[in-house]
């Protein structure tokens, strides 16, 4: 089968022949349509896991997916042969992904039914950046009445942030150059800041001067956050998904800072299936590209300033 893989850690992504996974006891083979790409595949072929996980070579790239039942496992009763799937297929232990025409994930794994009329592409965007967007709102305890704001509010985690905060029924401050303006008021953005345009403090604090409730931040490194949490009013919350806050100083100072880490699940899927289906979270699909450019689109991404989500047709 074709797959997007490194050869060993810091080594260029490259297209490969490797042999289909087979599906064993309690697993499921998935033929893939589509891959979602995040920054944690490139970061992960840098090396990130190297002296945590044992990974075999060639390691094959990518977590989320979409596409169909192809096989399955003794005892498998959850999924069956030819039902449309979502979810993530990553398991860098097995040097398993989803940049490939096939993955393999046990039953029990965080793969679920598509959402109904979802295309493959648009389901392959979902899994990783809408997961981590519904946690970072439920660790953030948004309800209604607060402000917050949005840090990397464009990219896909932040677009899922910004909708699932509003529908919580607080009033959503989304960072985002004029281009972008528009888009984040109609996924649900009370207000936006231009982050290239002066210090983001001064612009939300013009209009807030008593400060806000939560900062839910995709992108800042540790010297950013610490600005950026000076806007938050006593008991305020700071949740951030590049571990780039010091809870203790944070709690010390009367706030309360989350360092995120997803955790993907059968129920979170499911849960995001429900809010698609119900027309309550879109998922912006910025590129499609061809398996063969995964490289060329991983590199991208290293850049930042993501619009949407980037998914590969497989």
């Amino acid at each position: 089968m074709r797959a997007i893989a490194v050869s060993e850690y810091g080594a260029t992504p490259a297209l490969m022949n490797l042999p289909r996974p087979e599906p064993g006891p309690g697993e499921i083979l998935v033929k893939l349509i589509a891959a979602g790409l995040n920054p944690l595949d490139w970061k992960i072929a840098d090396g990130m896991l190297k002296d945590s996980v044992d990974a075999p070579f060639p390691l094959i790239l990518g977590g989320d997916g979409a596409g169909v039942v192809d096989e399955v496992g003794e005892g498998v009763t959850r999924l069956g042969q030819g039902e449309q799937v979502y979810g993530s297929f990553r398991d860098v232990e097995r040097g398993v992904g989803s940049f490939a025409e096939y993955a393999v994930v046990r039953e029990d794994g965080p793969v679920a039914r598509m959402p109904q009329g979802m295309i493959y592409t648009q389901a392959a965007a979902v899994p990783t950046a809408s997961m981590a967007a519904l946690g970072m709102v439920e660790a953030a305890q948004i309800d209604t009445g607060r402000t917050v704001l949005v840090v990397g509010a464009t990219g896909g985690v932040g677009q899922g942030v910004v909708q699932l905060a509003s529908r919580a029924g607080a009033k959503v401050i989304a960072t985002a150059r004029d281009d972008m303006a528009g888009t984040m008021r109609r996924l649900g953005a009370d207000e936006t800041v231009d982050h290239s345009a002066g210090d983001l403090n001064r612009q939300v604090l013009a209009v807030h001067s008593d400060g806000i409730d939560a900062v839910l931040d995709m992108v800042s490194d540790t010297r950013a956050t610490e600005h950026i949490a000076q806007l938050l009013r006593p008991g305020g919350t700071y949740v951030t998904t590049t571990w780039s806050v010091n809870p203790d100083l944070m709690e010390a100072k009367g706030l309360r800072g989350v360092n995120f880490e997803n955790e993907p699940s059968v129920e979170a899927l499911d849960g995001l299936s429900d809010l698609i289906d119900a027309g309550a979270l879109r998922v912006r699909v910025e590129r499609e590209v061809p398996l063969a450019d995964a490289a060329d689109a991983l590199a991208g991404n290293r850049i930042g300033g993501a619009r949407g989500k980037t998914v590969l047709r497989i």
